[in-house]
């Protein structure tokens, strides 16, 4: 039913004890398979090595910055990030090898609104074919969604086909394309919106928590069924 203020206007749903979030605390959010933790000088060796193992830089094509050709260059590149103070950045640690294997951020934290993004995902070839660019993903929407936030945005060029397919596996829905959004590497780059909002979590985490049991995926961190298996039929996804 719509809301009506006392002009007889439609308005959006009362918040009448709504205050301004705390940002997310920069500490480690474990999982089974990976852990984040906040992004080092120190995990620049590790990284390096990890991008190093991609035959070209064809995963770097659609991302603000090159892949950094060296320790040295990763260390300025890790350096940039950590000294953002728009982001709050992730080492993905791979919880087998206890080596850094991706990054993620916090981006565009909005506490007086309760929104916030999850950017800046760059993955590794180490995190390919297994689940742990999924599990660092539901961390920190279950992060986000505990300490209270509303809206959880995901943004990508809107030619990376990948970025969006992910995004909507995980249950992000799309919102629309903000046409001539921003210049990248002297290129034009359309944007495409997506979201996953708070009255949307809880269906959200419980086919997580399944897909994540270890009865689904093994200890190698493949999954025996897709987590489009675990939606319930009448979750809004």
């Amino acid at each position: 039913m719509p809301h009506v203020n006392h002009y007889g206007q439609p308005v959006g749903v009362p918040l009448p004890d709504w205050q301004p979030l705390a940002a997310p605390p920069r500490h480690a959010l474990p999982g089974r398979f990976c852990t984040l933790t906040p992004l080092q000088h120190a995990h620049a060796h590790d990284l390096h090595a990890a991008f190093a193992l991609a035959p070209d830089d064809r995963d770097w094509t659609w991302l603000g910055s090159t892949r950094p050709s060296s320790p040295a260059a990763m260390h300025d590149w890790i350096d940039i990030k950590i000294n953002d103070p728009g982001l709050i950045s992730f080492a993905v640690m791979d919880n087998r090898s206890q080596q850094a294997v991706g990054v993620v951020c916090y981006a565009n934290i909005e506490r007086e609104n309760g929104a916030i993004e999850i950017g800046h995902v760059t993955w590794s070839p180490r995190m390919q074919r297994n689940v742990l660019g999924s599990e660092a993903i539901i961390l920190l929407l279950r992060q986000a969604f505990a300490l209270g936030y509303r809206r959880v945005a995901w943004r990508c060029d809107s030619l990376n086909h990948a970025s969006r397919r992910a995004a909507e596996r995980l249950g992000f829905t799309f919102e629309g394309r903000f046409r001539q959004a921003m210049t990248r590497k002297q290129r034009n780059r359309d944007t495409d919106w997506l979201s996953m909002i708070d009255n949307e979590w809880p269906a959200r985490a419980r086919a997580f928590d399944a897909w994540l049991a270890p009865s689904n995926i093994d200890d190698a961190g493949h999954a025996r069924h897709p987590l489009r298996d675990f939606y319930r039929t009448d979750a809004p996804f």
